[in-house]
């Protein structure tokens, strides 16, 4: 299927979409920052410059659109209609990114936590807030927050 609007639209149309400070980002730091939680935001020292980084608890906290990092078996993820390939192409090339960047924190010591963007939406951030300070002061491994965890 054609574009159904043409590509100067289309790129202004993507440009707008953020990588950092998103909503779901800034909600669940707000929220986190409510409960007592000190953190810095997206250093560029670590790799993939993680969302949320707690030194203290030597954790991290990834906040991922469903879409864009293709959250399996959920809604948003919905595939878009795609002839070409660019975008199977463009979403295999997230997913890998992620893995790697997650595999390399854990090998600098980092503990990581996954928020999917439907947990915010599903269980809003004070919820999800909750359940990052639990994993944080459990010191949990790798871990996920989804509208199915």
């Amino acid at each position: 299927m054609v574009d159904v609007v043409d590509r100067s639209t289309r790129s202004r149309m993507m440009s707008g979409i953020r990588s950092k400070n998103t909503s779901p980002e800034l909600k669940l730091r707000r929220a986190l920052h409510r409960l007592g939680f000190r953190y810095r935001l997206h250093r560029r020292d670590l790799p993939g410059t993680p969302d949320i980084v707690l030194p203290k608890w030597k954790a991290i906290v990834e906040v991922q659109g469903c879409f864009w990092h293709r959250h399996t078996g959920c809604a948003l993820a919905a595939e878009p209609d795609d002839p070409t390939g660019r975008w199977a192409a463009k979403f295999k090339a997230n997913v890998e990114r992620d893995a790697r960047n997650r595999l390399q924190l854990e090998k600098l010591g980092w503990r990581t936590l996954l928020v999917w963007e439907c947990a915010m939406r599903s269980r809003g951030a004070e919820n999800v807030a909750a359940r990052v300070a639990w994993w944080l002061r459990n010191g949990r491994r790798d871990d996920e927050i989804s509208h199915k965890t």
